[in-house]
């Protein structure tokens, strides 16, 4: 696999090791840590904790994508979050993305300093796409099966990973269409939108085959699938299952994990990544030379 670089608005992000991405929530009603981050202040002092842990990235919202949660005004998004991206953005090198699927909201959070728009709704949205071309960040697009308030009432496919690869694939060459240069685009298989157990594991056992048509951008933390498994029913009692997944999903060619826990994450991932390099330059003492794999340029 190549080393792609993202060109975040001049912050290059280099895909050359597993990268952590820090989540800041500056929501009402988060799954995970809703309200503790919505004033401005508390939310920059997050982010740059996330930061002094060795997050790669940072993707801010303002409105909460977790099932049931209800729509928040494209004004009182930008409010939460021009402040915090500009302080931000004028104190750190680190790449900012936008968690959002409202085009104003893309245009002002661009303007103040992020450079990547993370899109639930993959640009579906009015004018969406247009304003992600319009603003030359890079982006990933996102499969979500339905919308946030209705997307996990009984979620059905004929073939989830076959379904969920075509919606990319039709995305990736809508985002070219629309002027949005392939070598900016990362992809998001959406586990948990729209997706049952099942489906969720059907997508990580094949990611792979994601990783083939653009760099992986994916989020397990602290969710719902996560606690389902381990049997923790707080969010805030999952960090270990959230490392497995992450881990898990390194190890099939995710590009960028999105995370709560930056700091153990980073470690999880480093170990992962030191053992394919180790196996890279000693293949024949290993007996899983796919793992070496994962990071070479074919």
């Amino acid at each position: 696999m190549f080393h792609p670089e993202i060109d975040c608005k001049g912050r290059v992000l280099v895909l050359d090791r597993p990268r952590v991405c820090g989540i800041v929530n500056m929501t009402d009603d988060s799954f995970s840590d809703g309200g503790r981050y919505v004033e401005p202040s508390r939310a920059i002092e997050h982010a740059r904790r996330l930061l002094d842990e060795g997050a790669d990235l940072l993707d801010l919202g303002a409105e909460s994508t977790r099932p049931g949660a209800a729509p928040v005004d494209a004004d009182v998004q930008i409010a939460r979050l021009v402040p915090v991206i500009e302080a931000l953005a004028g104190s750190t090198d680190v790449p900012i993305s936008v968690d959002t699927s409202d085009a104003r909201v893309m245009r002002a959070a661009v303007a103040a300093g992020a450079g990547l728009i993370n899109d639930v709704n993959a640009l579906r949205g009015d004018g969406a796409l247009e304003a992600a071309a319009d603003t030359g960040a890079a982006v990933c697009v996102m499969h979500m099966l339905g919308e946030p308030r209705t997307m996990q009432d009984a979620p059905s496919y004929d073939d989830v990973v076959g379904d969920v690869h075509r919606f990319l694939t039709d995305r990736l060459f809508a985002c070219q269409l629309a002027g949005i240069d392939r070598k900016l685009i990362l992809v998001d298989p959406g586990f948990g939108f729209g997706k049952t157990l099942a489906h969720n594991l059907a997508l990580l056992a094949d990611l792979r085959r994601f990783a083939e048509i653009a760099p992986v951008f994916v989020g397990f933390s602290r969710k719902s699938m996560i606690g389902t498994l381990t049997g923790r029913e707080s969010a805030a009692d999952r960090l270990a299952g959230s490392l497995a997944a992450a881990v898990i999903a390194v190890q099939r060619g995710a590009a960028i994990v999105r995370v709560h826990d930056v700091a153990a994450t980073r470690d999880a991932v480093a170990v992962v990544h030191g053992l394919a390099e180790a196996i890279r330059a000693n293949p024949r003492r290993s007996t899983t030379p796919s793992v070496a794999s994962l990071w070479d340029d074919d």
